[in-house]
């Protein structure tokens, strides 16, 4: 089915990047984003937490200071 839709840059960027890499349709990626975000439960979210900014969702508060060390762990565990 053909509609327009506004559609953000930045969500436009990353489901142009994933329709690549996943050799599909933008429309497909877009489809396949949209069904997974609404089958997603959505117990425990938080609006900071689901609310892009830029290219990055913000994180929930913590109890603890994220340093640059966190991210640094986390980009090798996720091999980025």
């Amino acid at each position: 089915m053909r509609t327009t839709l506004d559609i953000d840059d930045d969500v436009l960027f990353a489901a142009k990047e994933r329709a690549a890499r996943e050799k599909v349709s933008i429309g497909q990626a877009l489809t396949g984003l949209a069904r997974a975000g609404l089958a997603a439960p959505h117990a425990g979210r938080t609006k900071a937490a689901t609310r892009p900014r830029g290219r990055l969702a913000l994180l929930p508060k913590r109890k603890e200071i994220v340093t640059l060390e966190h991210v640094r762990r986390i980009a090798d565990d996720e091999g980025i």
